[in-house]
């Protein structure tokens, strides 16, 4: 009967050297007994000593040694930036592009000029004046430039341009107003209230304004100022009922009406006043037995007739 009794082997080095042989049939070697979660737990160690393994990261996380990064949700404001800058660009691109569009576009080319606001001047002299412009672009045409075309026109004191797409331009003259006929020899200058030269005429009963002679020279530049001050600033209908202006100072401006009435301004002040009691004067019923010869506005608070 085989025997119950369990052997016990010990390392065969020990500090003695010497130990118990093994039994009958062995190899010669050390044997050691260990449970499986040992040798696992040595198996591990073994191949971790070997093949290190790479730590584990959390999900989210950036592993910094292989040098891969995993991408984070991009913050909601940061992306509406994103979208509005974007969205700005691709419109700047587009506006521009329109712009350069219509600029060069030769369907906006001018083809049509209308002249509106002249009396003196004739529509086709304005539009004759601005023909360079014809086939360029409408958004390439700028008042200044229309301005400086009809600048040789002395009659035109001001002018507007609009643009009316696809290819007309409206253009709006605002002329000089002849204030006085200046009599030069045989004919008569009609002059602006800036002494302009608008036209000549050789009929001065044919144009309803006074006439500012000079004599056999040229009246001095202070008192046709003066004479021409004072005639731009009379309305319309009290301009048409004089026939002539003259001045023996620039202080002592008179005018005269085509019945023969005299009136004395005196100097170009307060020249919008004194406009205004003239005008008011002028209308007050004539008085057969006491008629007036003179209205005196040289100090417009206090007007004399006589």
């Amino acid at each position: 009967m085989p025997s119950t009794r369990r052997p016990t082997y010990r390392g065969g080095s020990n500090a003695s050297g010497t130990g118990s042989r093994p039994p009958s049939g062995g190899t010669g070697t050390d044997v050691i007994s260990a449970s499986k979660n040992a040798a696992d737990a040595a198996s591990g160690h073994s191949k971790n000593t070997q093949h290190p393994q790479k730590p584990q990261h959390p999900q989210g996380t950036a592993d910094i040694g292989s040098g891969k990064v995993l991408s984070f949700p991009e913050p909601k404001g940061k992306r509406r930036r994103r979208i509005l800058l974007s969205t700005i660009a691709i419109v700047a691109v587009l506006m521009a592009g329109i712009v350069a569009a219509a600029v060069y576009s030769p369907v906006l080319a001018l083809r049509t000029v209308t002249v509106e606001g002249t009396k003196m001047l004739k529509p086709d002299q304005v539009q004759a004046a601005l023909a360079p412009l014809q086939g360029k672009p409408l958004p390439q045409i700028s008042e200044e430039e229309v301005t400086a075309l009809l600048k040789p026109l002395v009659q035109v004191k001001g002018v507007t341009a609009k643009a009316l797409p696809p290819a007309t331009l409206q253009v709006h003259v605002t002329e000089r107003i002849p204030v006085a006929l200046v009599k030069q020899g045989k004919t008569f200058q009609l002059v602006d209230v800036d002494g302009v030269q608008l036209s000549t005429t050789a009929d001065a009963a044919s144009v309803s304004l006074p006439v500012i002679d000079g004599g056999s020279g040229t009246l001095p530049k202070d008192l046709f100022q003066a004479i021409t001050a004072v005639l731009g600033a009379l309305p319309a209908d009290v301009l048409a009922r004089l026939s002539n202006a003259s001045a023996a100072s620039a202080d002592a401006v008179e005018l005269k009406l085509d019945d023969g009435q005299r009136i004395v301004w005196g100097n170009a002040g307060e020249k919008e006043l004194k406009a205004r009691v003239l005008s008011a004067l002028l209308k007050v019923p004539a008085d057969p037995k006491n008629p007036v010869n003179v209205y005196d506005v040289s100090v417009p608070r206090h007007p004399v007739t006589r």
